[in-house]
């Protein structure tokens, strides 16, 4: 989609942070993960996406976070999203890896606040190339009125 869409970030949610140090033994090796999920606020005309990141050893999570951003997309960007019985709603693949970036960049800052002062600071969150884990746009189920 090459047209400009209109959309603001609103809110930023932690939804989970833990650290846990019994999971996590130095010198083994460790693993790391990402996985996204998406919402919307229909009456406020807002999608919500999700990221949580994961660094792993043998299986275990020792550092998780989940956050989400919640952006404003205006009128007409909205309602072109939507399908002509209004029925779905159908975000292009192109802004749900933009709006993506920007809710993984936002954790990293998170994950980097929530760590400062420990010996967890150390890991940082890598750079995630989008087109790799988001094939697809969204399309939502819209509720009838």
């Amino acid at each position: 989609m090459s047209e400009k869409i209109g959309f603001a970030l609103r809110k930023v949610t932690t939804e989970q942070f833990a650290i846990i140090e019994s999971a996590f033994k130095d010198g083994n090796e460790i693993k790391f993960a990402v996985n996204t999920k998406y919402g919307i606020n229909e009456k406020d005309k807002m999608i919500a996406i999700f990221v949580s990141p994961a660094f792993y050893q043998t299986e275990s999570p020792f550092l998780v976070l989940e956050i989400a951003c919640h952006f404003k997309i205006v009128d007409d960007a909205w309602d072109s999203f939507m399908n002509k019985h209004k029925t779905k709603l159908n975000v292009p693949v192109g802004f749900v890896r933009h709006l993506t970036m920007l809710t993984i960049g936002t954790a990293r800052g998170v994950l980097h606040s929530k760590t400062e002062n420990t010996p967890f600071n150390e890991f940082l969150l890598p750079t995630i190339n989008v087109n790799e884990i988001i094939k697809n746009g969204v399309i939502f189920e819209l509720n009838k009125e």
